[in-house]
């Protein structure tokens, strides 16, 4: 399997103990984020919390990084990343901040270090649009919002 070195730093020491971002089994695709609050910081029902990691990445150009909801935080608690897939750009260098929403029925408590999050990195590709006049003709046609319907 390929890897890529992504630089990492830590915005201030004051949360060293936090592990970095890690793969939780050999077949991971997403490497976990942790939360980087003093205490607790709780995201009320029906509310957006953003959470700070204390971490920047330098991503080489030609990708990007992915964060995605954990499976479990929102099968078990309704707790999803508001603009999933959130893109962090290959030239952002600010502190990563996950958007936190929660779509379930009681208050949700994170705590310092807890895996909020996870991210992937993805190779992109740049479009080149070319206008024309003639597009190929396709099965679907333009159908779209459900046209195939859903049994």
């Amino acid at each position: 399997m390929e890897q890529i070195e992504i630089k990492i730093q830590r915005v201030t020491d004051l949360f060293d103990d936090i592990p970095l971002p890690e793969y939780s089994t050999n077949g991971s695709s997403g490497l976990d984020l942790r939360a980087a609050v003093e205490n607790e910081m709780i995201i009320k029902k029906g509310k957006v919390g953003l959470v700070p990691t204390n971490l920047r990445f330098e991503i080489p150009v030609g990708y990007e990084i992915q964060v995605r909801p954990r499976s479990g935080l929102a099968a078990k608690n309704g707790i999803g990343v508001l603009n999933s897939p959130g893109t962090i750009d290959s030239d952002y260098r600010g502190e990563i901040k996950v958007i936190l929403f929660n779509f379930g029925e009681e208050d949700f408590v994170i705590k310092r270090g807890d895996r909020i999050a996870q991210m992937v990195l993805s190779k992109i590709y740049r479009a080149n649009f070319i206008v024309t006049d003639d597009l190929k003709n396709s099965s679907r046609g333009d159908g779209g919002f459900g046209h195939t319907g859903i049994k």
